[in-house]
């Protein structure tokens, strides 16, 4: 897979990335760096903790290296969880774990 179609399958935004990091080289290394993010797995234990804090932090974090990284989907739910709905309401977990799983199951293909 091309990193050009990875982006296109997990819904993100290859020229916007490209435009922000100056090589291909340099994308896809942080890419293959994203499944040792610890940012969603934090989040994942804080919401079992009702750790609202922690899990806003995690959430932000997450959104963060999404958007930075142009996998819009996953920033794009991620962000849901920093607000304005509270972090309690469930339906907004389950969209994030799909877009994770996305990302990560493309990543394995790269």
């Amino acid at each position: 897979m091309t990193l050009q179609e990875f982006y296109d399958r997990i819904g993100g935004d290859y020229k916007a990335t490209i435009s922000r990091l100056p090589s291909e080289a340099l994308i896809k290394k942080f890419v293959l760096k994203y499944p040792g993010d610890p940012s969603f797995s934090q989040l994942k234990d804080a919401l079992a903790a009702q750790d609202w804090e922690l899990a806003f932090r995690a959430s932000h974090t997450l959104k963060g290296v999404a958007q930075n990284l142009g996998m819009n989907r996953l920033y794009k739910t991620a962000a849901t969880l920093c607000g304005p709905k509270p972090l309690e309401d469930a339906s907004l977990w389950p969209p994030v774990v799909a877009a994770h799983e996305e990302v990560l199951a493309a990543i394995r293909e790269l």
